[in-house]
């Protein structure tokens, strides 16, 4: 017999009980149970983990270095990029940080913010966790952010004047980028997001991405995380090799990419011999938060700037900009699947308004807050498994003078099911819940 709890509804839960009876026998009213349990893990699974993210009102494309963040007087546990010195090995040692400020249990999972705060005319920066943020695990489809910004930064390199405002043949860099974010067709994107994804790794080359984890840029000093594996072994195919400018006449034809994973010479099977249970892309939550972090203060935080990414390729990453879907108003990671964390940050912020997260978000932020996401999740057969991670940045002007913070979460439930993936969804959604009342209700700590 497995007994679990359940809370409000059914929805904000820790894990779900299937209870069986004696010698495989059921009463009435626990076969009832057992299926009114399972409509909810089933409507949970379709209306929040797979839905369409919910947007904001004002969908105006604000720039970074224009958000309204909370400018007060230099405290100790805020520190800027100038004082923590990220170019120096050890800096995790240095920036401020409450490596245990949640009070979720680790055994429920592993969870780290990156708080924001302005210092004058500087961010200032805390990390929040709850003691798992070295705790390496499989990143799934959430490093398909990591795959296109290293991507990017090396077509850069090869061609400093092309970037994500491109062609790739006849599809559209934007287009590709919101189809890996919403496994949907889009514009001239097909939705086949892990050929996609796999189709950057193959132009980054996977030395080129565990470095910039490394000395080429965050120095992170923890040689275990690694980016040496793809997400499909089908990869996609442009019509043509060339790189086309979409707001010049700049094409370039030397862009190649490696037609089979296994070409890279980088490459490492899933399983190989240094790789662990964690697999060829294992990661953290600091690794991964730290990552996109950077990405979204690019504009405001030069010291840190991934190197040779420029402004308008993250907006292409984070918004779609330039997209051809003329249906949608936006792309990139806005159009990121789940409406997990929307919902949780309305019910951290008005837990006794039962009206739909969208109306209650674009009531407290003029309908300028941001949520800019990305999922994965799967049954591991290797940990015997069902796991979720999610990589997000969030934005909430006019809450509390400010509020903006970038976020790495992964949990995991036993057992290797798809059966399992709404129970492990559940449980990451009530740490969402949970981390977003501490860290938004400061009363309330």
């Amino acid at each position: 017999m497995i007994v679990m709890k359940l809370k409000k509804a059914g929805l904000n839960v820790f894990s779900v009980s299937l209870v069986t009876g004696l010698f495989g026998c059921q009463s009435q009213p626990q076969q009832e149970t057992v299926a009114s349990l399972q409509e909810q893990h089933e409507k949970f699974y379709q209306q929040v983990m797979l839905a369409a993210p919910v947007l904001p009102a004002d969908l105006t494309n604000i720039p970074m270095q224009a958000h309204l963040v909370a400018n007060r007087v230099a405290q100790s546990h805020y520190k800027t990029a100038a004082q923590v010195n990220y170019s120096q090995l050890g800096w995790q040692q240095r920036v401020a940080a409450d490596w245990h400020y949640f009070d979720i249990p680790t055994s429920q999972g592993k969870l780290l913010v990156i708080d924001y705060q302005q210092q004058g005319n500087q961010l200032a920066y805390r990390y929040l966790a709850n003691g798992t943020q070295n705790d390496l695990y499989e990143p799934w489809s959430s490093s398909k952010i990591q795959a296109f910004s290293g991507a990017i930064a090396k077509v850069r390199q090869i061609n400093p004047e092309l970037g994500a405002d491109a062609l790739i043949g006849d599809s559209n860099v934007a287009d590709l980028i919101t189809s890996i974010n919403s496994y949907e067709h889009f514009g001239s994107a097909d939705g086949n997001s892990n050929a996609i994804a796999s189709y950057f790794i193959n132009v980054a080359g996977r030395d080129y991405l565990s470095n910039l984890f490394a000395d080429n840029w965050l120095k992170l000093n923890d040689s275990r995380i690694m980016f040496k594996g793809a997400y499909a072994t089908e990869i996609f195919t442009p019509s043509t090799i060339r790189w086309q400018s979409t707001d010049s006449d700049v094409i370039a034809s030397n862009i190649a990419y490696f037609t089979v994973n296994t070409d890279d010479p980088a490459y490492l099977d899933y399983r190989c011999d240094g790789c662990g249970l964690s697999g060829n892309k294992a990661m953290t939550t600091l690794a991964q938060a730290e990552w996109l972090k950077r990405l979204a203060s690019h504009t405001r935080e030069p010291l840190t700037q991934q190197p040779l990414l420029q402004a308008q390729d993250i907006d292409v990453l984070f918004n779609g900009t330039g997209n051809t879907d003329k249906t949608a108003k936006v792309g990139g990671m806005m159009q990121g699947l789940s409406q997990m964390i929307t919902d949780s940050l309305a019910q951290a912020l008005a837990p006794d308004d039962t009206r739909p997260a969208k109306q209650i978000l674009d009531e407290l932020t003029q309908g300028q807050w941001r949520v800019w996401q990305k999922i994965g999740w799967g049954p591991s057969e290797t940990r015997s498994t069902t796991e979720t991670v999610m990589l997000a940045h969030v934005y909430l002007p006019f809450i509390q003078g400010g509020r903006e913070f970038t976020l790495a979460a992964q949990n995991s439930v036993p057992g290797a099911s798809e059966k399992n993936l709404a129970v492990v969804g559940l449980k990451m959604q009530a740490n969402f819940t949970h981390a977003f009342k501490q860290l938004l209700i400061p009363q309330k700590q």
